[in-house]
């Protein structure tokens, strides 16, 4: 493969020697004589390798067709034909419109440069203030999600789901897989308001709600150290809730993992297989082990937890407004859209994005 050095295209810093040893190094591995024995590995190995190669010759053709634009610049310049001038510069218009949106892609995922940004991503969401208002909110912010994940090209598997008393649910858990679907799923992490006039009041008055959305990176084998000795360990199995057909409703197949020693509680309920619900379950465990043990080494808990603080008025990164107006504001960039129906769609790169440029974690309101 032919590269072009390490260069700096209009502020995008890109090191291409050390993605080509990347991709030398992930190809090493792929040569390997049981590199197939794990499926999931290898798969995800292979889906690195042609991100990182994908990435290269984007920047190559960025850099040939910025060239192609200096030339278009100088034809212009040395054209004595008005005509001609007029077919050139509309040329170049649409060269520069289609460069632009490159150049954003590309400058987007220098900044997912973290550890485990390239990893699924596991979403929580938990209902706070607010009682069947809030449950409500928590469905809302589910459908949101999954939405936003399948536009952006990731599979979305529903790990776990509480419903509500009344409406709503009050606690789910998805995963989300795909190439850096924690580096971008991350942004989301914080206490969501809503504020509406409540279709559970007969007075129609207007509430406010609030839900809080946690994200952590799945862990893969071979990630970290973290082991978890189920003696520490407390499992519990019941009937699954929900909508699970004939089967999953009539056999003990949902697992809940209770961590002993860190208070950390997970639970799965998704497949109809007691063994594999607990697989899950035991890999998600580990994933918020790892991030907590993270979180006190650099003693900076309230980057991923404190920050999401009381799910309550106050602790909120952004705010939902359905009446008196229609408006949703992300209050750590400002970042603002009117369209609300189009948010909750699943249209969310402008917020994640503008987080991403505001430097992320460093990014507050």
């Amino acid at each position: 493969m032919q590269w072009c050095n390490g260069q700096i295209i209009f502020g995008v810093s890109f090191d291409g020697d050390q993605e080509l040893a990347k991709i030398t190094k992930l190809e090493a591995k792929m040569a390997e004589l049981n590199f197939w024995h794990d499926q999931s590995s290898a798969q995800e190995v292979i889906a690195k390798v042609n991100y990182s190669k994908a990435k290269v010759d984007s920047i190559c053709k960025l850099r040939k067709d910025l060239e192609d634009v200096v030339t278009m610049l100088e034809l212009i310049d040395s054209a004595g034909d008005h005509n001609d001038q007029a077919e050139y510069v509309a040329e170049l218009i649409g060269s520069l419109s289609n460069l632009g949106s490159r150049l954003d892609k590309i400058e987007l995922t220098s900044y997912l440069g973290e550890l485990n940004d390239s990893s699924n991503a596991i979403l929580s969401i938990n209902s706070g203030a607010g009682g069947t208002e809030s449950c409500d909110w928590a469905d809302m912010l589910l459908r949101m999600y999954s939405r936003w994940a399948e536009r952006a090209g990731f599979s979305v598997e529903l790990l776990d789901v509480t419903q509500g008393e009344e409406a709503g649910i009050s606690s789910a858990t998805m995963r989300i897989e795909g190439l850096n679907a924690y580096g971008y799923a991350k942004a989301e992490r914080g206490v969501h308001r809503l504020v509406r006039i409540s279709p559970f009041d007969s007075n129609a008055r207007r509430h406010t709600s609030f839900c809080s959305v946690d994200v952590i990176a799945e862990l893969r084998d071979g990630d970290s150290n973290i082991e978890v000795n189920e003696a520490d360990c407390r499992i519990d199995v019941y009937r699954a809730s929900g909508k699970g057909g004939q089967h999953v409703n009539r056999t003990e197949s949902a697992v809940r993992i209770t961590h002993i020693p860190s208070g950390i509680v997970v639970t799965c309920q998704n497949d109809r297989s007691q063994i594999k619900n607990k697989a899950t379950a035991m890999r998600t465990l580990k994933s918020r082990l790892y991030e907590k043990q993270e979180d006190e080494k650099r003693n900076e808990m309230e980057k991923f937890y404190g920050a999401k603080g009381e799910i309550a008025w106050g602790n909120q990164i952004r705010s939902y407004v359905f009446q008196p107006y229609q408006m949703v504001k992300d209050l750590r960039t400002s970042v603002e859209s009117g369209n609300v129906q189009a948010v909750m769609d699943g249209d969310l790169d402008a917020f994640i994005h503008a987080w991403l440029r505001a430097g992320g974690p460093t990014a507050r309101q």
